[in-house]
């Protein structure tokens, strides 16, 4: 008995040191000074999670000025993410969206308004029955201009609707491309179960509340 007792205590206290290490990591993250993504050609870069990425993805895709939208992961501690890993929630990375746009047709304070308006706003941890760590809602800022515009939009929205805004605030440090298998997933999987059933109507709902965003 006193060896299963032992056995149970160091079993316990592994586990707390490693939470304690995974916590401490995602931590040092959380306070990182954020990194800036130089523009290339006129064309900038954002970062979102809100879900599912394929979700995401074709939202931002709709949006006049955004020439491309990448899925993949952010917002963790750990090397190279994979989407068995990620799903574990063990990395601290979410399902993210790299958008890349032209900011003299869409401004960052406008994709943040896409961002806040396409997603439920009070969800912790997921969308929908998307849930998980993985699924959290994070948005990324790159400077100090940013932040103040995300924040500012938080605090209205949260002052608007009376409750806390579930969107987690974080400098942007890295973008992890998903597998090529996630790219493009609506368009190429128009009759997939999950995108008729949830991907889709989440898009429809976006359209009908933001029309004069969507291209043509």
């Amino acid at each position: 008995m006193k060896s299963i007792i032992l056995s149970l205590s160091l079993i316990i206290l592994f586990s707390c040191q490693n939470n304690a290490q995974v916590n401490s990591k995602q931590q040092e993250v959380i306070n990182a000074t954020p990194v800036e993504v130089p523009m290339q050609n006129g064309k900038a870069k954002a970062y979102f999670a809100s879900g599912c990425f394929w979700c995401v993805e074709a939202i931002y895709e709709h949006v006049k000025g955004v020439d491309e939208v990448i899925s993949g992961y952010s917002g963790g501690h750990t090397k190279n993410p994979t989407y068995e890993a990620s799903n574990t929630g063990s990395t601290g990375h979410a399902e993210a969206v790299e958008v890349i746009y032209d900011p003299k047709i869409v401004s960052f304070s406008t994709l943040v308004d896409v961002y806040f308006g396409s997603q439920n706003v009070t969800q912790v941890n997921g969308q929908g029955n998307d849930r998980g760590s993985q699924y959290r809602s994070i948005i990324f800022y790159q400077n100090d201009e940013q932040k103040k515009i995300i924040t500012e939009k938080k605090e209205a929205l949260a002052k608007k609707l009376n409750e806390k805004i579930a969107a987690e605030v974080y400098p942007f440090q890295k973008f992890w491309i998903a597998e090529d298998y996630h790219q493009n997933y609506e368009r190429l999987h128009p009759n997939d179960g999950y995108i008729r059933n949830v991907s889709v109507p989440r898009l429809n709902r976006f359209k009908a509340k933001f029309p004069e965003l969507i291209k043509e």
